[in-house]
């Protein structure tokens, strides 16, 4: 009987311990995000390894932002896909005394927005993807879930390639 009875605590122990890690690996999965940078290391990273930047610009009181960190950035796949190809810059342009640098020249968050924005009004979140050797950019408004997401990241690359 006492056998029987320390195998079904051991049972139930071990039942218990299989739970518990695998929430913490559930856990694990839904805080993973890109090896996001700040702008200035980010920018000077991007120049010497001549790869394409992907800023992702947001708000702290942005919902759809928070939403596609869950949703999107937190994909293992978008987080390999974007290690592989970006370097990738979190920007919030409401930050107020930080400047950012490009090429010698420092900027504020609102100038850096409206460098990147071109004028336009683009809102949050907003992804640009900034090609530094060739002085190009172009931009993805609006939330996008992960497949979506996918398919313009794989886009940017096709036209880093021309």
């Amino acid at each position: 009987m006492i056998n029987h009875l320390s195998q079904r605590v051991h049972a139930v122990l071990f039942m218990a311990f299989f739970v518990c890690i695998n929430s913490f690996s559930t856990m694990a999965q839904t805080n993973a995000s890109p090896n996001w940078q700040e702008w200035n290391e980010g920018y000077e990273k991007a120049v010497k390894e001549n790869k394409i930047i992907l800023v992702d610009a947001y708000t702290d009181w942005c919902g759809w932002c928070k939403k596609m960190d869950r949703d999107t950035y937190a994909k293992p796949e978008i987080i390999e896909f974007i290690g592989k190809h970006f370097v990738p810059i979190k920007f919030n342009p409401e930050i107020k005394d930080r400047k950012y640098k490009i090429d010698g020249q420092e900027y504020s968050g609102e100038q850096l927005y409206h460098i990147l924005t071109q004028g336009n009004s683009t809102g949050f979140p907003t992804t640009y993807y900034l090609y530094p050797a060739k002085k190009k950019l172009f931009f993805d408004s609006g939330y996008k879930g992960p497949a979506d997401f996918m398919e313009v990241l794989k886009s940017a690359v096709e036209e880093d390639k021309k």
